[in-house]
């Protein structure tokens, strides 16, 4: 018993040492209870509860653009904030299931919404598989899967893809976003679409470019309502 007793807890200190038990968002040590945030920053990370905002600044932006029911960002984004930081742990350090977190927690507030609680399949934004394999996982994609666990909606993966393998996002114009995601997406399988409420998720939502993207491919399906969430956007600051 105190073999197994000591294997455990030398199991615990590997895994501590690779996963550290620190805040994502604002780097402060966790206490036993606390897992990914602190409760600080559970309840101090800028929410927009723009999910209750029928014509809110996300949806704004797409107006004229792209043919959005209804969408919205859980956190408000600023550059140098705790925001900022729990992304970046998210896409760049390996710690996906941040996205399954913000997921799980947003998709139980989300069905409070009638704008979103119809949703019938969550799409994620997809990576090229390059990629993809590059970085280990779809960002978009964990925070769909942890959606769908307080949604009544099941996740569709590899029917919304990127056929081509774009350059990165970051620090381009509005029109070079555009011009980078114009025409790369496309859709496999159009009849398991038909007649139903898409959520289709990202990680952030700037300039709306890769989501404008996203649904012209997704309305060629006809007869469906397509609706927007990410974890977070800087628009409405």
């Amino acid at each position: 018993m105190q073999f197994l007793k000591s294997i455990h807890q030398e199991f615990k200190f590997l895994e501590e040492l690779f996963y550290p038990r620190i805040c994502m968002a604002c780097g402060k040590s966790l206490i036993k209870e606390e897992r990914i945030l602190c409760t600080y920053c559970e309840l101090k990370l800028p929410r927009t509860d723009y999910h209750l905002w029928r014509k809110n600044p996300v949806l704004q932006l797409f107006d004229g653009r792209a043919a959005v029911f209804s969408a919205t960002a859980r956190y408000q984004y600023k550059k140098a904030s705790n925001v900022q930081s729990l992304l970046h742990n998210f896409k760049y350090k390996g710690f996906s299931d941040i996205g399954v977190k913000i997921g799980n927690d947003y998709g139980g507030e989300l069905m409070l919404s009638p704008d979103f609680s119809s949703v019938d399949l969550i799409i994620p934004v997809p990576l090229h598989y390059k990629k993809e394999r590059l970085r280990g996982f779809n960002q978009s994609e964990r925070f769909a899967f942890g959606l769908s666990q307080n949604m009544n909606a099941k996740v569709e993966v590899n029917n919304l893809i990127r056929r081509v393998h774009t350059s990165t996002q970051t620090k381009k114009s509005r029109f070079e976003r555009w011009q980078n995601v114009n025409s790369i997406f496309e859709v496999k399988n159009p009849k398991k679409l038909e007649g139903k409420h898409l959520l289709l998720v990202d990680d952030v939502i700037t300039t709306g470019s890769t989501i404008e993207g996203c649904v012209a491919s997704l309305k060629t399906v006809g007869d469906v309502k397509i609706s927007v969430a990410a974890i977070a956007s800087p628009v409405g600051n």
